[in-house]
């Protein structure tokens, strides 16, 4: 059974930065797509980012292109996602994602795999 767990998520000052990690474990697939995603109190959940395991593919979504950037560990079915210039708008849980197969999306439906999700919270 795949599992997914975010870590890293907390409080910080607009301008600050914060460091996402999402860990997988029981994959038995090799080819997959790690997104992550973000929902904010009353608004639907969007796509923040997303990057493909078998190269270094990778997708943002314009309101955090410059700022965000994801990278992934792939020994360790690992990826992280380091978001600076946070500002109160980027307030949300954010939870990770897998997609299997080799094409990736950035609807939250076309996803398999989802982890419980970790707060992040930007003062003004």
């Amino acid at each position: 059974q795949v599992f997914l767990v975010e870590s890293g998520g907390g409080l910080v000052q607009a301008g600050g930065s914060l460091r996402l990690l999402c860990a997988a474990s029981g994959l038995t697939f090799t080819t997959y797509t790690m997104g992550w995603f973000r929902q904010a109190p009353g608004k639907e959940r969007e796509f923040v980012a997303l990057i493909r395991s078998t190269d270094t593919y990778a997708d943002y979504a314009d309101s955090v292109k410059g700022r965000f950037a994801i990278s992934k560990n792939r020994a360790e079915d690992s990826v992280y996602l380091q978001m600076n210039t946070l500002t109160p708008e980027d307030t949300a849980v954010y939870s990770c994602a897998i997609r299997r197969g080799y094409t990736p999306k950035i609807t939250p439906a076309d996803y398999d795999y989802w982890g419980p999700g970790t707060q992040v919270t930007v003062s003004s």
